[in-house]
């Protein structure tokens, strides 16, 4: 009998003050697989690979496991097995079994939003390794109309109303590719539009009123928008997550000039917090901060999102503030401009807007120096109507069509001809081009009569100063673009 009680005053005393792991979540990217273990504490922890054959270690000092820890079905690249026990020092020890060598990266981040103590390991393919596709996720049926108290499920593809059957991008008709004579230079060179689904994996985004996740319904508009553009002659697509997993936000920038994208869409579907703003924004980037409190705030939420998915934000590259790069992005920003205002106009048709101007905001992904760029938030996902609406397919193809709206808009009406935006070269011309042309003010002048003289507009001049209002002073030197 005593045997026996201090046998269980033993196993008590093992576990008190032991962290648990309550919960092991996996994500698969075409390049990484993430392992998110959920913790009720803060532990000391050790991760390290191991050859012949490739593993990863994962040691967890005075943890015991509540998960079963097990591999979810469907994974089907670089980890081919998961094995764990218990250490004689109190731990767990995880084993991750690898199809090749891999590249390890780990941290432990602290509470934030929904989530605990979190420690993220993300399995990297190397360099120069040729990865398969990931396989869409499969779709998942409608969640309940309750107020959640937990994660909702995935509406990526499937309409929540009943409607008949609808396989994406299957019922929109082709546009009639034009003669060669009348064929506009630019849908003979080739566009390439990047399209970046903001958040995904660990990082779920907003949540509406009844569990919709913002990280499930921008995928979904970003599929419908890749449909629409790659039926548009002269243009491609390219997906910067077409699944659910998290992309750090300077990646998102690091692909699409990878894919030399000659433009950047990242589409949201944000919340605030009163529940009757509701409305279609559109943004670019503002270096000189944002035009609103409520920009201001959304994009302090965005920028956020780094935090969330696992990867600390670094500060700006310092090339980035020298001469020749600020002129290149001056130059992006003015058709960024352009853009944006086309997609709002488009948006404005298919319902309400947030505000009748392109906003400005400091979005990590809107940063790119030489890819003109845009942030759409497509609705607010935080307003039950507007929700209700983002759950439903036929809205969700609205909302693309817009959007390749104005896009094609931009390139029909202002795109030089046989010009590629994202070229470097051409972006340094235009630098050294901008640097020649400039404008010292004279007494009686207004920013509106230069803008006017230049053919130019007032809101170009003030993008291209960094200047927040129509205020010019004698003497003052202005960069005309």
């Amino acid at each position: 009998m005593h045997l026996l009680v201090f046998l269980l005053f033993s196993l008590v005393s093992l576990t008190v003050g032991a962290a648990e792991i309550t919960k092991l979540r996996v994500w698969q990217a075409p390049d990484q697989t993430r392992f998110v273990f959920d913790l009720s504490a803060p532990t000391d922890f050790e991760v390290f690979p191991v050859a012949d054959p490739h593993r990863v270690v994962i040691d967890l000092a005075k943890v015991v496991s509540r998960d079963s820890l097990k591999l979810p079905p469907g994974l089907t690249q670089r980890v081919r097995g998961l094995r764990h026990g218990r250490t004689p020092q109190g731990g767990v020890r995880v084993v991750l079994d690898l199809e090749h060598a891999v590249e390890v990266r780990h941290i432990l981040l602290p509470p934030r939003a929904q989530y605990g103590h979190r420690l993220v390991v993300d399995v990297i393919d190397p360099p120069g390794l040729v990865r398969r596709p990931v396989a869409p996720p499969a779709v998942a049926k409608a969640a309940p109309a309750t107020k959640p108290a937990a994660p909702a499920p995935v509406v990526t593809a499937a309409p929540v109303t009943p409607t008949a059957p609808v396989i994406p991008g299957a019922q929109i008709a082709p546009t009639p590719v034009a003669s060669a004579d009348t064929t506009p230079a630019w849908r003979q060179d080739g566009v390439v539009i990047a399209i970046d689904a903001g958040h995904g994996g660990d990082d779920v985004g907003a949540i509406g009123p009844r569990g919709t996740y913002e990280k499930d319904v921008v995928l979904a508009i970003a599929r419908e928008l890749q449909t629409l553009i790659n039926r548009e002659p002269g243009m491609r697509a390219v997906m910067i997550r077409d699944g659910d997993y998290y992309v750090g936000l300077r990646q998102r920038i690091e692909r699409a000039r990878e894919h030399r994208a000659d433009m950047f869409v990242s589409i949201h579907a944000d919340a605030f917090r009163d529940r009757r703003v509701k409305g279609s924004s559109v943004f670019v980037i503002s270096r000189s901060g944002a035009s609103s409190e409520a920009a201001r705030w959304l994009a302090e939420r965005e920028n956020a999102a780094d935090l969330v998915g696992g990867v600390t934000l670094e500060d700006k590259d310092p090339q980035l503030r020298s001469v020749l790069l600020d002129l290149s992005q001056t130059k992006s920003l003015e058709t960024s401009l352009t853009v944006a205002n086309a997609v709002l106009g488009s948006l404005r048709k298919v319902g309400a807007v947030h505000s009748p101007r392109v906003q400005q905001a400091g979005f990590m992904v809107l940063k790119s120096p030489d890819i003109p760029s845009l942030l759409v938030e497509t609705a607010f996902i935080s307003n039950p109507t507007e929700e209700q609406r983002l759950r439903n397919q036929a809205f969700r193809r609205k909302l693309a069509t817009a959007i390749r709206d104005g896009i094609t808009r931009y390139f029909d009406d202002a795109a030089p001809a046989r010009q590629r935006m994202a070229s470097r070269e051409i972006a340094s011309a235009e630098a050294a081009a901008a640097e020649a042309r400039r404008h010292r003010v004279s007494r009686g002048e207004t920013l509106s009569g230069i803008a006017l003289h230049y053919s130019v507009s007032p809101e170009h001049i003030r993008l291209a100063n960094n200047k927040n209002d129509d205020v010019v002073r004698i003497g003052e030197l202005l960069r005309i673009p």
